[in-house]
């Protein structure tokens, strides 16, 4: 009996000193962010890593466009791992406040990773200051996994670290997913930058990514798509972009979309003159313009204005550009939306899979 108690005793010292070795094994270890690819820049000549515009843009661009470049919104860190335990560590530029969307939506971080080839959601990093750390994921299979984790809609990071299993190891991604070699340019206003999406990743930009593999580059500028011709320049200067999608009508009149969206179109196709670009109307709002007579006829003069515009460009020659009737996109309910108007997760997924088979069309035209 005397026996048994002492090797008793002896396999809960054995099994306690393992649970502390695991314990200690278990510790985080953070790993600095830059390192690692970052998915969806137009330029890597950005004043600091995490932000959307090359520094030139500065004293070029109006002010709240180079507020709002800041945000990086779209912007993803690609890196594999075989931990146990995701976490990050990110500090907050702004530590922002919306008064219609989530905190995980407007500086959160949303972690993907690949299983079975395509790209599943993880879980989200939730904010708690300007200064953060979030174990985002633990208790998983030893195993190596391709990730990718969406930055903040609405805010900006200064740092950025992943966490990991102190005697794991974290590494460059060894596919190229999304695929970065012809990526799809998206310009647009409040709801291509992401309001209201809860999550980063729910975006229709990083929806539409992660569905058909390839790279999004997103300058939603929210109430600030003026048709800027500095972002047409800018635009112009990837040549190696398959598509070019123009969301771009709600922050102007129907007088500036006469007067300025030709010239926007022309010095993006003077540069890339073979470049498919799609051309957005109004007509996925009409959901809540229907009670709103002032709305419903500001939704009809902006397309008509784009009509004018597009025609004009048909009847002199110009090629490779579609103008899409978004009437319906985010549904016929009403229910996809947070406010009448910025998009809810329901929203962005509806509209990702009204623009899944335009864009993928175009993209391999």
């Amino acid at each position: 009996m005397a026996k048994i108690l002492y090797y008793k005793k002896i396999m809960i010292l054995i099994i306690t000193i393992t649970l502390l070795v695991i314990q200690v094994n278990a510790q985080l270890v953070f790993h600095n962010a830059k390192d690692y690819p970052l998915l969806g820049k137009i330029s890597p000549d950005t004043e600091t890593r995490y932000e959307r515009l090359p520094g030139y843009l500065k004293d070029v661009t109006r002010p709240p466009v180079w507020r709002l470049g800041k945000n990086t919104a779209g912007l993803a860190l690609r890196f594999r791992s075989n931990s146990t335990q995701i976490a990050a560590r990110w500090e907050l530029l702004y530590d922002k406040v919306m008064n219609h969307m989530a905190f995980t939506g407007i500086k959160g971080l949303d972690l993907y990773a690949i299983e079975n080839g395509k790209w599943e959601y993880v879980k989200t990093a939730r904010p708690t200051g300007k200064i953060n750390e979030f174990v985002i994921i633990s208790n998983m299979e030893s195993k190596m996994r391709e990730y990718m984790l969406y930055l903040p809609l609405y805010d900006g990071v200064l740092k950025l670290e992943i966490g990991i299993d102190s005697l794991s190891i974290i590494s460059q991604p060894e596919i190229n997913l999304p695929d970065r070699d012809k990526p799809i340019i998206y310009y647009g206003a409040s709801g291509a930058q992401g309001a209201c999406a809860s999550r980063p990743g729910m975006v229709h930009t990083s929806i539409l990514s992660r569905w058909l593999n390839k790279e999004f580059i997103n300058l939603g500028f929210s109430g600030q798509n003026k048709l800027d011709f500095e972002i047409a320049e800018l635009i112009s200067t990837r040549d190696d972009a398959s598509v070019i999608v123009l969301d771009c009508l709600s922050n102007n009149t129907s007088q500036e979309v006469v007067e300025k969206l030709g010239k926007f179109y022309q010095i993006i196709r003077n540069k890339l003159p073979d470049v498919p670009i799609i051309f957005i109307d109004l007509g996925r709002s009409f959901n809540s313009p229907i009670f709103d007579l002032k709305s419903y006829n500001s939704v009809r003069e902006h397309n008509e204005a784009l009509d004018k515009v597009f025609n004009s460009l048909i009847k002199s020659g110009e090629q490779n550009i579609i103008r899409i009737h978004s009437q319906g996109a985010k549904g016929t309910d009403g229910e996809g939306t947070v406010d009448g108007g910025h998009s809810s997760n329901l929203g962005f997924m509806r509209y990702a899979e009204f623009l899944l088979p335009i864009i993928d069309y175009y993209d391999d035209y």
